[in-house]
């Protein structure tokens, strides 16, 4: 059997606030209950949660590093998408984790990537993966 994760909390300050957030720059829906909840896809769900941060956030803690990082795989077309809707939102975006303000993109792999905060500080990533001749 392969594994694979099936859901995760988010804590956040307002779980539905959060989960819209997300929700709106991912083109996604909140379904609300217990948790807020976004069906990523077919096998993954972010169950946003009112709860606070261990560490007093809000907020990416750079002198510790802490904070909740949330990495995503995604298409070229998607990350367009998703890159547009957090440029259109005036979200800061960055490079890598320590620079996630600086205005650039990174490369990987021959893939293209960014860094940008909810408003809980944590930290999300769109990746893209180059794709492979078969």
């Amino acid at each position: 059997m392969t594994i694979s994760l099936d859901n995760t909390t988010v804590p956040a300050k307002d779980k539905i606030a959060s989960a819209e957030f997300f929700a709106e720059i991912f083109g996604l829906s909140v379904t609300p209950g217990h948790f807020a909840q976004v069906q990523v896809n077919e096998s993954l769900t972010l169950a946003f949660a009112d709860e606070p941060e261990l560490w007093g956030g809000p907020g990416f803690d750079i002198k510790t590093g802490q904070s909740h990082h949330y990495a995503f795989h995604v298409s070229d077309a998607e990350f367009d998408a998703i890159f547009g809707r957090v440029k259109a939102k005036g979200l800061p975006y960055g490079s890598g984790p320590y620079n996630h303000t600086d205005g650039k993109l990174y490369t990987r792999r021959g893939g293209r990537g960014v860094y940008f905060e909810d408003p809980n500080g944590h930290l999300l990533e769109i990746m893209t993966v180059p794709e492979t001749g078969t």
